[in-house]
């Protein structure tokens, strides 16, 4: 697989929920807003984590996951309105793959979508 490009997009998400996806734990990425993105995406392992529950299912504590890094690629299949959490959307994430080699970005990221390089 080549490195992200332009042209990939990259989804930022804090650790542990991103560490969940390419481990196959986690399919669905909820979401306050809609997005019309589709296909091949980037997941970006964001500079701050998220609660310390999230670290206890996968048996590790904050500073032990990657943060940071583009970890690997997904396909962004679907978007619709959640049906567990009213006024968010489930964002369906399928064929999760980590990259032997994360990487980190020269760019500087956003609060969810950027372009790595």
């Amino acid at each position: 697989m080549k490195p992200a490009s332009k042209k990939r997009r990259a989804l930022s998400i804090c650790q542990p929920f991103v560490e969940l996806i390419p481990r196959g734990l986690n399919k669905v990425e909820y979401r306050g807003r809609p997005t019309h993105v589709r296909g091949l995406i980037y997941l970006y392992a964001g500079l701050q984590s998220g609660p310390e529950v999230g670290f206890k299912k996968l048996r590790t504590v904050p500073g032990g996951l990657p943060t940071g890094k583009v970890l690997g690629p997904t396909m962004l299949a679907e978007c619709h309105p959640s049906r567990k959490y009213e006024g968010e959307f489930e964002w369906i994430l399928r064929e999760p793959r980590r990259l032997k080699r994360p990487f980190r970005t020269t760019r500087q990221t956003q609060t969810s979508w950027f372009f790595p390089r």
